[in-house]
């Protein structure tokens, strides 16, 4: 037979006046201790949003006003400099690129005020902050990128209408 083994000590009580110990054990450390509650990181897509309105403001409205602000100076030899005092009319001949011009910068207006708003948006719940940020400034400068290229086209649509009315 084998020996028979004493019963495991039972836990005996603390004396009168000790320290108790909890009856679930010792809760977790708080304060400094406890490792802080990360939140989920936001989505960036505001700040994304944001940057292609003002990109789009920024690069394709001015290849169309480009476009057709060249063909506005071609088709117009004498430029806008007229004695009529219907000015419009004088851009009769090139209507059509007129509008995609005016279709352009109200588009570009559109986007760029929509990038500027949202991405303000997109900084304060720092959801794609850099990107905000970006689209800001992109957005701010698009319509000087758009009145040069612009002027730019129309000047040189003047050039090749003047040298194509002369000849």
């Amino acid at each position: 037979m084998a020996p028979a083994y004493p019963a495991a000590p039972a836990p005996q009580a603390a004396p009168p006046g000790a320290y108790q110990v909890p009856v679930g054990g010792y809760a977790a450390p708080t304060g400094a201790y406890a490792v802080p509650e990360t939140a989920p990181r936001a989505s960036g897509f505001l700040g994304i949003l944001a940057l292609i309105f003002s990109v789009v403001a920024a690069v394709v409205t001015p290849i169309v006003v480009g476009v057709a602000g060249f063909e506005i100076g071609r088709r117009l030899p004498e430029g806008i400099t007229t004695t009529n005092d219907d000015v419009l009319s004088v851009l009769s001949p090139a209507r059509d690129q007129v509008l995609w011009a005016e279709l352009s910068f109200w588009t570009g207006t559109i986007l760029g005020i929509a990038a500027i708003v949202i991405g303000i948006i997109a900084i304060r719940k720092k959801q794609g902050r850099g990107a905000g940020i970006g689209a800001l400034i992109v957005a701010v400068l698009a319509p000087m990128i758009f009145f040069v290229v612009l002027l730019i086209a129309f000047s040189t649509g003047s050039a090749a209408g003047f040298v194509d009315f002369a000849s």
